[in-house]
């Protein structure tokens, strides 16, 4: 008996859920699987061909589980992962994440934008692809920033040595005029309140979560049925600390199961 088809989401960690939401939000009827490889997690330090590696092993899994369509809901996952898992799955769409350069570019006043990322991203050739393309004669300050990902995964952004760490990552971009920051990781967004009390209100977050949401959208094909599927969770990590997390960052009450 066939799966019902699903939308498959992946990220390292919690980040991935930010981008869940916005899917659950415009697609509420579409049945997803969301996938955490917490065991694996951080992925911004490892070399790409792990990264790629670990995608590719979730790929194939949210493949067999009814994965019609598959967000790679981590901007270091789709940094390194995103055109190798497209060339080796020519009949999945993918949607990845793009740091949100060219908007926050747009918008910006002052002309100069604060970029938060992970090391992988950074380095990647997708944000020096960006980069080269719309900074021209604007500047793009770029502020790596591990430190965040923990932070976010430990949900403890409120204690006083966590607030101190955002600080010393967003004051420096501030200080120099970025009237705009963008959020390039998914983990991020969870920091959101954090990171806006540091930047003050005069500087806009870009979180690209809903338009990736769109083009989730835009990729379903037309020609699925939906069938309705309750939303599945998984974990390479601890699936009670995981069940706690859906409930706290995105109001999900649902039994996790362990990824092998």
């Amino acid at each position: 008996m066939a799966l019902p088809p699903k939308i498959g989401v992946f990220d390292s960690g919690i980040g991935g859920l930010s981008v869940l939401r916005e899917i659950h939000h415009l697609l509420p009827n579409h049945p997803t699987i969301y996938i955490a490889d917490q065991a694996n997690l951080p992925y911004g330090p490892r070399p790409i061909t792990e990264i790629q590696a670990f995608s590719d092993r979730i790929t194939r899994f949210l493949i067999e589980q009814g994965a019609v369509v598959i967000v790679i809901a981590c901007n270091t996952a789709s940094a390194a992962s995103l055109e190798y898992l497209r060339a080796k799955y020519p009949d999945i769409p993918f949607v990845g994440m793009e740091p949100a350069v060219k908007p926050a570019l747009e918008a910006s006043k002052t002309g100069v934008v604060g970029v938060l990322s992970t090391r992988a991203t950074a380095e990647g050739t997708l944000y020096k692809r960006l980069l080269e393309r719309y900074a021209e004669d604007k500047r793009v300050i770029t502020q790596i920033a591990p430190d965040l990902v923990r932070i976010a995964e430990e949900q403890s952004q409120n204690i006083p040595s966590s607030r101190s760490i955002i600080s010393g990552y967003v004051r420096p971009m501030v200080d120099a005029g970025a009237d705009h920051i963008v959020l390039a990781c998914t983990h991020f967004p969870f920091l959101g309140d954090a990171i806006g009390e540091v930047a003050g209100q005069g500087v806009q977050l870009i979180d690209p979560s809903s338009a990736v949401a769109r083009q989730t959208a835009r990729l379903w094909s037309a020609d699925l049925i939906l069938v309705s599927a309750p939303n599945t969770y998984y974990t390479s990590g601890k699936t009670l600390n995981f069940q706690k997390t859906l409930k706290n960052l995105i109001g999900v009450e649902a039994s996790v199961s362990q990824f092998q």
